[in-house]
């Protein structure tokens, strides 16, 4: 049986290996996002879709418009909550499966982060909300660990959602 394969900013590779590079889990969602990006001829690229999982540091998506890895885009996430849709800056896409792609966020800002951590700390009926002291875009940002938490490193802190 052949294994599928995802393009990726370093050649092709399976997707279970794209997918098992994860630093921080994304646990599963569905809602509708837009995303838009130059293409390297100058022509302006718009697409919409759904975000298939969710972190504090990028998102799986399921989308309307091709993209390639290591293509920057700018989201508008219409996360459930019935407010304005939540806008992510910068992201660069880290691999892509036919109309499936991953992309890891690089710029928020602070309102945005913040209502970003709100709501995923809402979803965290199983996994508890801890501090990290760096992250790729931010000073402080969320690491999701399954729950209980038994021995956490002393860089980790508890950090209450509300």
């Amino acid at each position: 049986m052949k294994r599928a394969q995802v393009a990726t900013g370093n050649g092709l590779q399976s997707v279970a290996d794209a997918v098992n590079r994860r630093q921080y889990p994304r646990p599963p969602v569905e809602f509708g996002l837009m995303y838009s990006a130059q293409d390297r001829s100058g022509e302006i690229l718009m697409g919409d879709g759904m975000v298939t999982d969710l972190s504090h540091h990028g998102l799986g998506i399921r989308g309307n418009t091709s993209v390639t890895p290591g293509m920057e885009l700018t989201i508008f996430l219409y996360l459930p909550d019935g407010k304005d849709p939540l806008f992510v800056m910068e992201a660069r896409v880290a691999w892509t499966s036919g109309r499936r792609f991953r992309v890891e966020i690089l710029k928020m800002n602070l309102r945005e982060r913040n209502r970003l951590r709100h709501f995923l700390c809402s979803m965290a009926y199983s996994f508890e909300c801890v501090e990290m002291n760096s992250t790729p875009w931010a000073t402080h940002g969320m690491l999701w660990i399954p729950s209980p938490i038994s021995i956490l490193p002393s860089t980790l802190s508890f950090l209450p959602c509300s």
